[in-house]
Formats: C-alpha cells, sequence, structure tokens
C-alpha cells in the first residue's frame, strides 16, 4: 500500500505517522503563563538535535481553528520551558495532563503533580519526574497552512537535573529510569525488556592521498 500523507485529512495523517514513527520518548513540557498559571502537558514528537551546544526540540500542534496551545503561549511569553522525563509512576498523571484544560487553569494541580523551582528558567519542574532539562527558547518554526498548523520548538537544555541513583560514573542507567513511550494509538508501552549490541569493530578509514596537479608531476 502506498499512501500520499497530503491527500489525508489532519486526523489521517497524524494516525498515520504517529504509528510509523514508533516507540517515541514523551516530552512533558511544564511552563508558566504570562498570568503566573502553570501549565504541564505531553509532547511526543521530541528529539535532540545537538550536543555542543545542548539543544532539544519538540512539535506542537494547534487546536482546531490553528488557535495556539497554552503552550506555546506560555514559551512565546516566558522565552523558557523544562522538559520532564515521564516514568511508569506518573504515567496517569501525564494522561491527564493531555486533557485540553482552559489556559487558567493550573494543569499541576489537575494531574495531581508537585511544581517545584527550576534554577535558571522562570517555569516550573515537576518534582515527581527523574530528570529535568531547563530549557531556554531559542527559536520557533512554524509548518502548514492555516489551520493545520505545526510549530517545532527549538531550545539550548541550559541545565540537567538527574535523580542522584540513577547516574552512575557520569552514565544514566536507563533500567532505572522506568521511562515510558508512546506508539499510536492511545498505547504506550515500557523500557524494560532491553537487550544490548555492540556496535562493529572496524578499521578506521584511510584518507586518500593529497591529489598531486599534472604540472607538478614533471
Amino acid at each position: 500500500m502506498k499512501i500520499d500523507p497530503a491527500s489525508l485529512d489532519a486526523k489521517e495523517v497524524h494516525e498515520l505517522l504517529m504509528g510509523c514513527v514508533t516507540p517515541r520518548p514523551i516530552a512533558f513540557v511544564s511552563t508558566i503563563g504570562e498570568n503566573g498559571v502553570y501549565n504541564i502537558a505531553p509532547f511526543s514528537c521530541v528529539t535532540l538535535m545537538s550536543m555542543n551546544p545542548a539543544i532539544v526540540g519538540f512539535a506542537i500542534g494547534r487546536r482546531r481553528g490553528g488557535v495556539k496551545k497554552d503552550t506555546l503561549i506560555n514559551i512565546e511569553h516566558s522565552r523558557d520551558f523544562v522538559v520532564n522525563v515521564v516514568s511508569e509512576s506518573i504515567a496517569q498523571a501525564m494522561n491527564q495532563a493531555a486533557g485540553d484544560y482552559p489556559i487558567d487553569v493550573d494543569e499541576f494541580k489537575e494531574a495531581g503533580l508537585t511544581p517545584t523551582a527550576s534554577d535558571l528558567v522562570q517555569s516550573p519542574r515537576v518534582a515527581e519526574s527523574p530528570i529535568h532539562l531547563e530549557c531556554r527558547l531559542m527559536q520557533v518554526m512554524e509548518f502548514g497552512t492555516s489551520p493545520r498548523i505545526h510549530n517545532f520548538i527549538v531550545g539550548e537544555i541550559i541545565l540537567v537535573h538527574v535523580q542522584d541513583d540513577l547516574l552512575v560514573e557520569g552514565v544514566i542507567k536507563a533500567d532505572r529510569i522506568n521511562a515510558i513511550g508512546r506508539l499510536g494509538e492511545d498505547f504506550y508501552c515500557r523500557t524494560q525488556d532491553v537487550f544490548e549490541m555492540k556496535r562493529p569493530l572496524l578499521p578506521p578509514v584511510q584518507k586518500p592521498p593529497p591529489a598531486v596537479h599534472d604540472s607538478l608531476r614533471n
């Protein structure tokens, strides 16, 4: 079967692509609004974009009619945000926070989560999350035409908080996080069933000798 995404409506293309790119990590993004109200919402289109500088990016869709979601409005105001890792222990709270609440509703309270102050940004962190990335906004990119608009948020990670028992000799032990991943439809996955594969050891690539101009050969 061959499918042209441009031929599908918004819901159809969403379900198609979310089923193709799987499993996906979940960026549980916390922000603060101009009104001082805290917001927390999950996004599963997220990736690391650079290590030096440390940059993370995630996508935000629009509400019906192309209206901006609260997370985007807040980020454009405060110019910062926090990405919180979702462990299985807060999966239900994360799902509760996915509801479409009015902008004046504190979603931390709705989800039963605890906001805690960040060190370098205005946006709060989720106390129950094992890992937090404090981020400063770098760029907001926009794709599509109204009302089918998506924004891609690019932020520099300026501080990382890691639960003490997760970090061993500078390496975060994945089997201790109990993170969950997003699948298609309403399905999620656990990350406890893991296996290891070492990269193949190959000889270093030999650089070719520098080219010699013909006039120098004589």
